[in-house]
């Protein structure tokens, strides 16, 4: 029990520093970007590669 209280004594601390915090945004902004369009690109095929085939075009 008397790690648990030393560990209970402490606040809880980020280990990430604040730039580093900035920079993770950054990057899972930018996938989270770069995600939506891929899939916002791939439905679209989805719906015109079918479309196309059934035109006779492919």
């Amino acid at each position: 029990m008397k790690i648990l209280d030393k560990t209970q004594d402490k606040p809880l601390e980020c280990p990430v520093s604040p730039t580093g915090r900035s920079k993770f945004k950054a990057v899972v902004k930018r996938l989270g970007l770069m995600g939506f369009v891929f899939f916002l690109i791939k439905g679209i095929l989805w719906l015109i590669v079918p479309y196309l085939i059934a035109k006779g075009i492919f």
